[in-house]
Protein backbone atom coordinates (compact mmCIF):
# COMPACT_ATOMS: atom_id res chain seq x y z
CA UNK A 1 0.00 0.00 0.00
CA UNK A 2 1.28 3.19 -1.02
CA UNK A 3 1.20 5.24 1.93
CA UNK A 4 2.29 8.84 0.83
CA UNK A 5 -0.92 9.26 -1.11
CA UNK A 6 -2.84 9.50 2.33
CA UNK A 7 -0.13 11.36 4.07
CA UNK A 8 -1.42 14.57 5.19
CA UNK A 9 1.40 15.85 7.11
CA UNK A 10 2.55 19.32 6.73
CA UNK A 11 5.61 18.76 4.85
CA UNK A 12 3.28 17.13 2.67
CA UNK A 13 1.08 19.27 2.23
CA UNK A 14 3.10 22.55 1.30
CA UNK A 15 5.50 20.59 -1.11
CA UNK A 16 2.76 19.04 -3.44
CA UNK A 17 2.14 22.60 -5.36
CA UNK A 18 5.69 22.71 -6.12
CA UNK A 19 5.97 19.19 -7.14
CA UNK A 20 2.64 19.75 -9.23
CA UNK A 21 4.25 23.30 -10.58
CA UNK A 22 7.59 21.65 -11.18
CA UNK A 23 5.83 18.64 -12.88
CA UNK A 24 3.82 21.01 -15.11
CA UNK A 25 6.71 23.12 -15.83
CA UNK A 26 9.38 20.49 -17.08
CA UNK A 27 6.69 18.61 -18.67
CA UNK A 28 5.77 22.36 -21.28
CA UNK A 29 9.92 23.22 -21.58
CA UNK A 30 10.01 19.27 -22.91
CA UNK A 31 7.34 20.02 -24.85
CA UNK A 32 8.54 23.72 -26.23
CA UNK A 33 12.03 21.45 -26.88
CA UNK A 34 10.23 18.75 -29.49
CA UNK A 35 7.82 21.31 -30.59
CA UNK A 36 9.47 22.63 -34.65
CA UNK A 37 6.68 25.18 -35.27
CA UNK A 38 9.35 28.10 -35.04
CA UNK A 39 12.22 25.62 -36.60
CA UNK A 40 11.81 27.48 -39.88
CA UNK A 41 12.22 30.63 -38.60
CA UNK A 42 14.83 29.82 -36.00
CA UNK A 43 17.18 28.44 -39.21
CA UNK A 44 16.97 31.68 -40.57
CA UNK A 45 17.75 33.19 -37.57
CA UNK A 46 20.38 31.73 -36.90
CA UNK A 47 22.33 31.86 -40.18
CA UNK A 48 22.01 35.52 -40.49
CA UNK A 49 23.40 35.29 -37.53
CA UNK A 50 26.07 33.13 -38.16
CA UNK A 51 26.72 35.05 -41.22
CA UNK A 52 27.44 38.41 -39.70
CA UNK A 53 31.65 39.54 -39.97
CA UNK A 54 32.36 39.82 -36.52
CA UNK A 55 35.44 38.16 -37.03
CA UNK A 56 37.16 37.93 -33.13
CA UNK A 57 33.99 40.11 -31.82
CA UNK A 58 32.62 36.50 -32.07
CA UNK A 59 34.52 34.75 -29.68
CA UNK A 60 34.58 37.56 -26.79
CA UNK A 61 31.07 37.21 -27.42
CA UNK A 62 31.21 33.59 -26.78
CA UNK A 63 33.59 34.42 -23.83
CA UNK A 64 36.08 31.80 -25.34
CA UNK A 65 39.26 33.73 -23.36
CA UNK A 66 37.11 33.94 -20.44
CA UNK A 67 37.13 30.04 -21.01
CA UNK A 68 32.94 30.12 -20.39
CA UNK A 69 30.15 32.10 -22.26
CA UNK A 70 30.07 35.45 -21.45
CA UNK A 71 26.25 36.03 -21.68
CA UNK A 72 25.32 34.95 -17.96
CA UNK A 73 27.71 37.22 -16.65
CA UNK A 74 26.57 40.22 -18.51
CA UNK A 75 22.92 39.64 -17.77
CA UNK A 76 23.54 40.16 -14.23
CA UNK A 77 23.15 44.21 -14.84
CA UNK A 78 19.68 44.45 -16.13
CA UNK A 79 18.99 41.85 -13.38
CA UNK A 80 20.58 43.10 -10.59
CA UNK A 81 19.37 46.98 -11.47
CA UNK A 82 15.96 45.62 -11.73
CA UNK A 83 15.49 43.82 -8.87
CA UNK A 84 17.37 46.37 -6.87
CA UNK A 85 14.73 48.84 -8.19
CA UNK A 86 12.13 46.32 -7.05
CA UNK A 87 13.52 46.59 -3.69
CA UNK A 88 13.78 50.38 -3.23
CA UNK A 89 10.10 50.43 -4.69
CA UNK A 90 8.80 48.84 -1.53
CA UNK A 91 11.37 50.72 1.06
CA UNK A 92 10.28 54.55 2.01
CA UNK A 93 12.10 56.94 0.94
CA UNK A 94 13.44 55.27 -2.11
CA UNK A 95 13.77 58.85 -4.14
CA UNK A 96 14.82 58.70 -7.30
CA UNK A 97 17.40 55.52 -7.39
CA UNK A 98 14.47 52.86 -8.54
CA UNK A 99 14.09 55.04 -12.06
CA UNK A 100 17.81 55.27 -12.18
CA UNK A 101 18.50 51.46 -11.36
CA UNK A 102 15.71 51.08 -13.85
CA UNK A 103 17.94 52.90 -16.67
CA UNK A 104 20.59 51.25 -16.47
CA UNK A 105 19.29 47.96 -16.35
CA UNK A 106 17.70 48.87 -19.88
CA UNK A 107 21.31 49.90 -20.97
CA UNK A 108 22.82 46.93 -19.96
CA UNK A 109 20.25 44.93 -21.69
CA UNK A 110 22.07 45.34 -25.49
CA UNK A 111 25.77 44.02 -24.22
CA UNK A 112 23.98 41.17 -22.42
CA UNK A 113 21.53 40.46 -25.82
CA UNK A 114 24.15 40.86 -28.03
CA UNK A 115 25.88 37.77 -25.91
CA UNK A 116 23.17 35.69 -26.07
CA UNK A 117 22.29 35.94 -29.79
CA UNK A 118 26.03 35.08 -30.27
CA UNK A 119 25.83 31.61 -28.01
CA UNK A 120 22.15 30.80 -29.38
CA UNK A 121 23.28 30.99 -33.78
CA UNK A 122 25.38 27.74 -33.00
CA UNK A 123 22.65 25.83 -30.49
CA UNK A 124 20.91 22.60 -32.00
CA UNK A 125 17.45 22.63 -32.39
CA UNK A 126 15.51 21.21 -28.95
CA UNK A 127 18.21 24.00 -27.25
CA UNK A 128 17.41 26.94 -29.67
CA UNK A 129 13.35 26.46 -29.19
CA UNK A 130 13.72 27.16 -25.81
CA UNK A 131 16.07 29.96 -26.22
CA UNK A 132 14.02 31.73 -28.58
CA UNK A 133 11.31 31.79 -25.98
CA UNK A 134 14.00 32.82 -23.50
CA UNK A 135 14.64 35.72 -25.58
CA UNK A 136 10.68 36.34 -26.21
CA UNK A 137 10.43 36.49 -22.81
CA UNK A 138 13.48 39.31 -22.53
CA UNK A 139 11.59 41.43 -25.39
CA UNK A 140 8.62 41.11 -22.73
CA UNK A 141 10.43 42.71 -19.62
CA UNK A 142 12.63 45.13 -21.33
CA UNK A 143 9.46 46.16 -23.06
CA UNK A 144 7.53 46.67 -19.22
CA UNK A 145 11.15 48.07 -18.06
CA UNK A 146 11.08 51.00 -20.74
CA UNK A 147 7.55 51.53 -19.76
CA UNK A 148 8.31 51.74 -16.17
CA UNK A 149 10.96 53.97 -17.06
CA UNK A 150 8.69 56.43 -19.06
CA UNK A 151 6.04 56.31 -16.39
CA UNK A 152 9.00 56.89 -13.83
CA UNK A 153 9.99 59.91 -15.76
CA UNK A 154 6.65 61.41 -16.37
CA UNK A 155 6.34 61.25 -12.45
CA UNK A 156 3.62 58.23 -12.86
CA UNK A 157 5.46 56.06 -9.72
CA UNK A 158 2.13 53.92 -9.11
CA UNK A 159 2.03 53.05 -12.70
CA UNK A 160 5.92 52.82 -12.90
CA UNK A 161 6.27 50.46 -10.05
CA UNK A 162 3.51 47.94 -11.68
CA UNK A 163 5.51 48.04 -15.27
CA UNK A 164 8.21 46.92 -12.92
CA UNK A 165 7.15 44.18 -11.08
CA UNK A 166 5.55 42.71 -14.84
CA UNK A 167 8.99 43.22 -15.99
CA UNK A 168 10.32 41.11 -13.14
CA UNK A 169 8.01 38.42 -13.83
CA UNK A 170 9.21 38.27 -17.03
CA UNK A 171 12.95 37.99 -16.29
CA UNK A 172 11.84 35.30 -13.60
CA UNK A 173 10.23 33.42 -16.55
CA UNK A 174 13.15 34.54 -18.96
CA UNK A 175 15.84 33.32 -16.07
CA UNK A 176 13.87 30.04 -15.58
CA UNK A 177 14.23 29.54 -19.66
CA UNK A 178 17.84 30.37 -19.62
CA UNK A 179 19.11 28.27 -16.80
CA UNK A 180 16.81 25.12 -18.63
CA UNK A 181 19.50 25.88 -21.43
CA UNK A 182 22.41 26.03 -19.43
CA UNK A 183 21.84 23.78 -17.12
CA UNK A 184 19.38 20.94 -17.92
CA UNK A 185 21.19 20.88 -21.48
CA UNK A 186 23.97 21.53 -20.49
CA UNK A 187 24.98 24.42 -23.23
CA UNK A 188 27.78 26.58 -22.77
CA UNK A 189 29.81 23.74 -20.91
CA UNK A 190 32.30 23.58 -23.42
CA UNK A 191 32.24 27.06 -25.08
CA UNK A 192 35.46 26.28 -27.01
CA UNK A 193 33.53 23.37 -28.97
Amino acid sequence: MNTHAFDTSPQTRTTAPLHTASTWWLTTLDRMERSMVADPAIRVLQRGIRSLPLGEVRALLRGRPMGHPVHPLLVQVPIGCWLSAAVLDIVPGGGHAPTTLTAVGLAGVAPAAVAGWADWADLPPEQARVGLAHAVSNVVAVTFYAASLTARLRRHSTKGKLWSLGGLAAVAVSGALGGHVAYRQAVGANPAA
